[in-house]
């Protein structure tokens, strides 16, 4: 039992590891609230370009000596936003014009990497995450992000859902409905800007829709799979947090292999059930 309780507490005697536990919560919480939004509009594309979009902005940022935080958010609201005008604008699908500001905007990050020397990070680091790494100003400022996330959702919720679900009536009833759109995009970009730094560009996108993808599997109201998918991504987040400490593996791949795994349970066992 003593050493059980051991195994328990031992990773967090050390700083950076508290620090890790409070941003990969806040991670593992607000993917999925988020997430809830993405799945149902099928904006997950959206969400992997997002993710790589910001990199310029978290490279320029390093490059000047200031949090990423500081370059990455007003990089990802200006492609959320530049995503929805040139959509509307140019006639072209949304899916096109994603794709063209992803590569274009992931392209500018990698060249900056490139011709900077002497960064304080690697394009590992931005591409699997650094959330061991994290210092106490990151942690406040994650922290500020996620209760700014946590407080427009409950503002605007029953519209967004609305929206999600039915933008015509929403529309004919007189609802914002271009507006609501943007605060979305905004709000998916801060969100991914939260987790980027926990499990990194690549896996941002399997935090954001897995844990949320698995509560509707076992719910069918939409705030109960929001605080379902709320509860799988922090339980997958501390426990792949474990397994990165033990199995000494990178914590953002441990993070999404443990939500990934409770996602194959749950869909093999409703199967069966069925």
């Amino acid at each position: 039992m003593e050493s059980a309780l051991a195994a328990l507490f031992a990773p967090f005697g050390y700083s950076f590891m508290l620090r890790a536990l409070i941003v990969s919560v806040l991670v593992g919480v607000m993917c999925p609230i988020l997430g809830a939004y993405v799945v149902t509009r099928g904006l997950g594309f959206m969400g992997d370009a997002l993710a790589h979009a910001v990199l310029p902005g978290m490279v320029i940022a390093f490059m000047l000596g200031v949090s990423p935080f500081i370059g990455a958010v007003p990089a990802g609201i200006a492609v959320a936003v530049l995503v929805g005008y040139l959509s509307r604008r140019s006639g072209l699908s949304q899916d096109t014009s994603i794709g063209i500001l992803f590569a274009g905007m992931f392209a500018l990050g990698l060249a900056l990497m490139t011709a900077a020397r002497g960064l304080p990070v690697d394009i590992e680091d931005l591409l699997l995450g650094q959330v061991l790494a994290v210092s106490s100003s990151d942690v406040a400022v994650t922290l500020g992000l996620a209760v700014t996330v946590i407080v427009v959702v409950y503002s605007f919720h029953k519209e967004l859902v609305f929206t999600s679900f039915d933008p015509t009536g929403a529309r004919v009833i007189g609802l914002p409905t271009r507006a609501l759109d943007y605060l979305l995009l905004v709000l998916l970009a801060l969100v991914i800007i939260i987790a980027l730094q926990a499990v990194g560009i690549v896996l941002v996108i399997a935090m954001l829709i897995t844990p949320s993808a698995t509560a509707f599997l076992l719910v069918r109201r939409f705030t109960s799979a929001m605080a379902l998918g709320a509860v799988i991504g922090g339980v997958s987040a501390v426990v792949g947090l474990y397994v990165s400490f033990y199995l000494n593996v990178p914590s953002g791949p441990a993070m999404t292999l443990v939500a990934t795994a409770v996602f194959v349970v749950v869909a093999a066992a409703r199967r069966k059930v069925s």
